[in-house]
């Protein structure tokens, strides 16, 4: 019998303008696949899913997350980006994990992701070895999340200066070839490259020719801090010939209006980490210079050694800071705000799917409720005390909704969260073998800040 699921009864957030949202419809699944989405749907030999007093939607996109730190989260509360750079990178933590570290990190880092409602996610690694590598990708496969695991290098600080012509490209080529011969998976491949502000320009010209030759999104921390305006690097790509809707930069706080129009008309795309940014000094989040030339964005969590791991916040960071500098400029000028407001609740809300989607070259398979592609679904409870009533679904999941109101979870039509508990994952074990291993990363570093160790 083929696997088919009918989702009955729910608020459904299809964000497909051509279809349209639903206050209440049913969504038929079979196999991977999202077959029909409408009101009544008429199906036999289904599992019936009650999706009343629920809100269906895409699983949320994440575009830039750096996995492996869930095993250190939330150690850097007060620390800036050069504090989280000394850290992490420069022979710090990033350079001390064992590849069991690894395992460990990604696996719970997926299953954090998932329970808040996460389905895919760009994981942006630092590669030790290749022991390290398999140990990650085994983290993440075990998960059931979709994931673009992205194949970075190594944080000792050889690797991170400007003169820096270090490569590991033999070992994205061995590790394309063992793992990722089909996109056909819940698990792809993308390159994360330190970019033309971390390593040599030759370097960076090599590495994303290599992400080409392997057919993978090349994403690069570019644009930010004190030296981004200086660098105009989107500006040099763009000269080189090197731009493409293949290339994610994070951040690009302090690139001009002229290299973001680059984009538009060449391509690429930006991922805003809002939250990190303001906290670490990154510079004011891109949003607004995007949408005003041109350009949609992704959003993305970053580093959970400074924040939690759920989307829900950084669409409320997105949303706020935003309409904050919008405000703020129309106050200066002698005016009340609105309405309406610069930004709506339902633009965050698609950059926090199909634009996430769109820049992990994912758009045909994810980000929308659209028959055809894969059944990334997500459930939130509209019974919850900070939800109901529900009298604005958009507005409740932008503005109202955190990761204890994410009901069920599913990806490729599998469930992986019901009832609002994880399935079919061992939570016991992950928590003492990440207890075992966080343990070990900070023997080794020593204790940041004199964390304490709970």
């Amino acid at each position: 019998m083929v696997n088919r699921k009918l989702f009955k009864g729910g608020i459904v957030l299809t964000l497909d303008n051509s279809i349209g949202d639903f206050k209440q419809a049913d969504v038929l699944v079979e196999g991977t696949k999202i077959v029909e989405v409408k009101p009544n749907i008429e199906a036999s030999d289904c599992e019936i899913i009650d999706a009343s007093n629920m809100i269906v939607m895409p699983g949320l996109v994440d575009s830039h997350r750096h996995t492996w730190e869930s095993l250190v989260r939330n150690v850097g509360a007060d620390w800036s980006l050069q504090k989280y750079l000394s850290s992490i990178y420069y022979g710090n933590i990033g350079s001390r994990r064992t590849p069991q570290d690894d395992y460990i990190a990604n696996l719970l880092g997926a299953i954090e992701a998932l329970d808040a409602g996460v389905t895919t996610f760009l994981d942006w690694s630092m590669i030790i070895s290749n022991d390290h590598t398999e140990e990650m990708i085994r983290g993440l496969k075990e998960s059931n999340a979709r994931v673009v695991f992205a194949h970075g290098c190594p944080g000792d600080g050889e690797y991170w200066s400007r003169e820096s012509q270090i490569d590991n490209g033999e070992d994205a080529r061995k590790i394309k070839a063992t793992h990722f011969s089909t996109k056909d998976q819940l698990l792809t491949m993308a390159l994360a490259i330190r970019g033309p502000e971390f390593c040599s320009w030759e370097t960076s010209v090599k590495e994303i020719q290599l992400a080409r030759e392997l057919d993978a999104v090349c994403s690069m921390h570019l644009g930010f801090g004190t030296w981004g305006a200086a660098d105009r690097s989107i500006e040099k790509l763009n000269n080189a010939g090197l731009l493409g809707p293949d290339l994610n930069f994070v951040h690009a706080n302090a690139v001009s209006p002229e290299e973001i129009k680059m984009l538009v008309e060449k391509g690429g795309s930006i991922s805003v980490t809002p939250e990190i940014e303001m906290m670490m000094g990154h510079g004011y989040p891109a949003t607004g210079l995007c949408i005003e030339n041109g350009l949609r964005p992704s959003l993305g969590v970053d580093v959970v050694t400074s924040t939690g791991g759920d989307m829900f916040a950084q669409m409320k960071f997105t949303l706020q800071a935003e309409r904050s500098r919008v405000n703020d400029s129309v106050l200066a000028s002698g005016n009340m705000p609105g309405p309406p407001l610069n930004l709506s609740a339902r633009e965050v809300l698609e950059y926090a799917t199909i634009e996430g989607a769109k820049a992990l070259q994912l758009e045909d398979k994810i980000g929308t409720l659209t028959p055809g592609k894969e059944a990334d679904m997500i459930m939130i409870r509209t019974t919850d005390l900070n939800i109901f009533p529900v009298n604005d679904p958009i507005g409740t999941v932008v503005q109202c909704t955190h990761s204890g109101n994410v009901d069920s979870v599913f990806v490729a039509g599998k469930a992986v969260k019901r009832d609002g508990k994880m399935v079919n994952i061992d939570m016991e074990r992950v928590r003492k073998l990440a207890l075992q291993s966080r343990d070990e990363i900070f023997k080794n570093y020593g204790n940041p800040d004199g964390a304490w160790l709970v």
